[in-house]
């Protein structure tokens, strides 16, 4: 005798399945979320990996993508391309973009500082087409920049449809490479850096706090930027400085944000207690390089034992001693830049692999007028030609770029002077 139920009814083969296909569905977003999850902590100085997870798996970087308008806005502001007091336009298109938005009308102008702060508290995805139609003249010549700078960068499975970071299947970066876009934006900018630690936004009467939380509430988080798409999950890309140390965290996928921030609170706090124990800690070889704007790689050292600091700044202050110009007027090259910050900043890192560079050496960052603009040239002065090439030597094992460089009569005539 069969018992009746409602369930009972024609059970066979399709019903089979449909029950089935509805547990495929309900366990599917469970699946998605631990695929699209990624983590990566660096050690800022050498670049060092301290934590790991995912790395390299291409994912959807929703509004991490502004870091790269950002980027791309502080390089239009160094070339004169834009200015900080001008009004950039709003377009049907920038002012049809979907929130989070600043709620700009066809027509609307904004400052580009505001839009600066807009982008990095707000996230505002009418703003993130202000500023790509303002530099390139439409968002999809500015997505190709936007692609090409991250090549430069070593961004090498970065690519990007749109300047907000907005649902786009061919818009897909990585862990890794979103920690290169951050070491790369505070190394070129240090001077537009102060603009992500900002924690509210002020405009036209409204306040907007910034969505990274994480920002004066955990120390020494002082940047970057969060990002959400229903696809990506609930990213974050944070710097953080306590003492000497600076780390470089990147979550990608968070369930929630504040799950986002409590395990980004974790991995810094990870990260820091790994480099108080000293460089035997982390994932040892392994580190994250970041190219320069044009393309050639500021290699990452191998970290050794720190030096002081403050003898570093001390050296780089000192003018050449008599002793030293009497050695010789060769010198060495390890870089031209167009920031004299980032210029100082390559030699600390340096001097911090190879410190004894301090006592055979000058160090001088010198100034050079071009047609292109001024580049500032980091060197170590004061060699005879087998020491320079010796220095070389050291330098390119280390894995920077270096350039031996004979004496000019100039550079004679102030070894003679010094002497």
């Amino acid at each position: 005798m069969k018992l009746f139920h409602p369930l009972n009814r024609r059970v066979g083969k399709p019903t089979i399945i449909g029950v089935l296909a509805l547990a495929t569905l309900l366990a599917a977003p469970v699946v998605a979320a631990k695929s699209r999850y990624a983590e990566l902590v660096i050690d800022a100085e050498s670049g060092r990996i301290l934590a790991a997870r995912n790395a390299d798996s291409r994912k959807y970087p929703a509004s991490l993508t502004k870091i790269m308008t950002l980027y791309l806005a502080f390089e239009a502001l160094e070339k004169g391309k834009l200015r900080m007091d001008q009004r950039l336009k709003a377009s049907r298109r920038a002012a049809g973009q979907p929130a989070s938005k600043l709620g700009l009308r066809k027509g609307e102008r904004i400052r580009v500082d505001d839009a600066i702060l807009a982008l990095v508290t707000k996230s505002a995805n009418d703003v993130a087409t202000v500023m790509a139609e303002a530099i390139s003249g439409s968002e999809v010549k500015f997505a190709r920049l936007m692609t090409k700078r991250a090549r430069n960068l070593g961004m090498s499975r970065t690519t990007f449809r749109n300047a907000s970071g907005l649902p786009n299947r061919r818009q897909l970066s990585t862990a890794r490479d979103m920690a290169r876009l951050a070491l790369a934006i505070r190394r070129d900018f240090p001077q537009y850096y102060a603009y992500f630690s900002k924690t509210s936004f002020n405009y036209r009467g409204r306040t907007y706090r910034n969505h990274n939380r994480l920002v004066g509430r955990v120390s020494g988080v002082d940047g970057l930027k969060t990002g959400y798409i229903r696809a990506s999950g609930f990213n974050l890309v944070a710097s953080a400085n306590r003492g000497d140390d600076r780390l470089v965290g990147v979550v990608f996928g968070g369930r929630s944000a504040r799950s986002r921030d409590r395990r980004m609170r974790t991995l810094l706090n990870n990260g820091f207690k790994k480099l108080r124990r000293g460089p035997g800690t982390g994932r040892l070889g392994q580190y994250v390089r970041v190219g320069g704007r044009n393309g050639l790689f500021a290699r990452v050292p191998v970290p050794r034992d720190k030096p002081d600091r403050r003898r570093i700044t001390a050296k780089l202050r000192e003018k050449p001693t008599a002793r030293a110009a009497a050695v010789g007027a060769w010198s060495v090259q390890v870089g031209a830049f167009t920031q004299v910050e980032t210029a100082r900043l390559r030699l600390k890192e340096l001097t911090g692999v190879l410190p004894e560079l301090l006592t055979k050496a000058n160090i001088a960052i010198d100034a050079i007028e071009e047609d292109k603009g001024v580049f500032y040239r980091a060197r170590l002065r004061g060699l005879n030609e087998r020491q320079a090439h010796e220095t070389c030597r050291q330098i390119i094992h280390a894995k920077f770029d270096c350039l031996p460089l004979p004496p000019t009569e100039a550079s004679i005539k102030a070894s003679v002077q010094h002497g």
